[in-house]
């Protein structure tokens, strides 16, 4: 190399590149868990995202010399925010190489590959469509579901492959594909989601159920989205965003009227009065401990604008003894309903 080569290669500091690549791994696992509070807090997600996308400009610039630290963190800390950064990575140049160790890592990161599905939705869909396009017809029912995953990130319909996919051997892949059925509206498989409701696998109803909703045939789906919201599971939260969508209001009303006299089922149904835009008695609900957090989620959703930080505390000593005593060690942050009731009154938002 002569002394002119020398000097106009760029000189890489792997001390920064490391930095960059840590930073990128904490602040989409941060992002991530702002978007799956109750309500999301988007706001607050948005603010990273431009971070990120600074971290990933600086692993784009160190090229090839990113690699050492993205594999030391990865099998240092393999967990979601890390396979980001290394798939990120992969797909950014394209390297068939390291991509196929980043399916092999989200094969063994179970129940949920999240960080490298986080990867395949930061990329624009083109760039990722020629990997798509392989998996999706893969023997290998994993590459299936991430090809899947990748058409559900995207809203991109993989046409005449959607039918296969909503009946695929594979339960997360069939899951997947019946849900992508709803996304796209894809009308012309009603029957296929309607046919699902009785699926053995748990998963595969649920979306049949929510996709039947998305299609306009939510009489249908009606039983097996009620039966979601009663049961505590992880897909509470949007079963009962269907069922409320679903309708009709009337019904829909009584239904969780009788909810909120069960206490397994109160909480879940106070936190219906954000999504049905109620508005009454809603501080009256905070200031029980049950389902007070409920209720907190309820006005957020409703008041997103409304300073949350300051009508709420995690210091159970400023809501009172049955909040103490409810709540015991549990590390939770509860609306403060004066506070709340003041702002609402100055606002004029708690009025129905």
């Amino acid at each position: 190399m002569s002394p002119v080569e020398s000097f106009h290669r760029p000189r890489i500091a792997s001390l920064v590149v490391r930095q960059h690549a840590e930073l990128v791994a904490f602040l989409w696992v941060q992002r991530e868990s702002l978007l799956a509070q109750e309500p999301p807090a988007a706001v607050a997600a948005k603010d990273i995202d431009d971070r990120i996308e600074a971290n990933l400009d600086g692993l784009r610039i160190a090229g090839q010399a990113a690699w050492p630290s993205l594999l030391q963190q990865l099998q240092d800390y393999p967990d979601s925010g890390e396979l980001f950064a290394f798939a990120w990575t992969a797909i950014e140049f394209n390297d068939p190489v390291r991509l196929s160790e980043a399916v092999g890592h989200a094969r063994e990161l179970t129940p949920s590959p999240d960080g490298f599905i986080g990867a395949l939705r930061w990329h624009a869909a083109d760039r990722i469509g020629p990997h798509v396009r392989d998996w999706i017809t893969d023997a290998d029912a994993f590459k299936r579901f991430l090809g899947v995953s990748a058409c559900l990130v995207h809203s991109v319909d993989p046409k005449n492959l959607l039918p296969r996919l909503a009946r695929d051997p594979d339960p997360r892949v069939r899951a997947a594909g019946l849900r992508l059925v709803g996304v796209l509206k894809r009308t012309d498989l009603a029957g296929e989601a309607n046919a699902a409701l009785n699926d053995s696998d748990e998963d595969a109803r649920f979306w049949s159920a929510w996709s039947l909703v998305e299609l306009g045939h939510a009489r249908l789906a009606q039983n097996a989205l009620r039966a979601a919201v009663e049961t505590p599971g992880k897909d509470r939260l949007i079963a009962l965003r269907a069922a409320i969508k679903g309708g009709p209001e009337t019904e829909v009303r009584a239904w969780l009227g009788g909810l909120m006299q069960s206490p397994q089922t109160a909480s879940i149904a106070v936190r219906s009065i954000g999504m049905l835009g109620d508005r009454g008695r809603l501080a009256e609900r905070m200031r029980e401990p049950p389902v007070s957090i409920a209720a907190g989620a309820s006005f957020a959703e409703l008041f997103p604008e409304a300073p949350w930080d300051e009508l709420s505390s995690a210091d159970m000593e400023e809501v009172g003894p049955d909040f103490i005593d409810y709540f015991r060690d549990s590390i939770v942050r509860v609306p403060l309903a004066d506070k709340v009731a003041e702002w609402g009154m100055v606002a004029g938002a708690l009025r129905d």
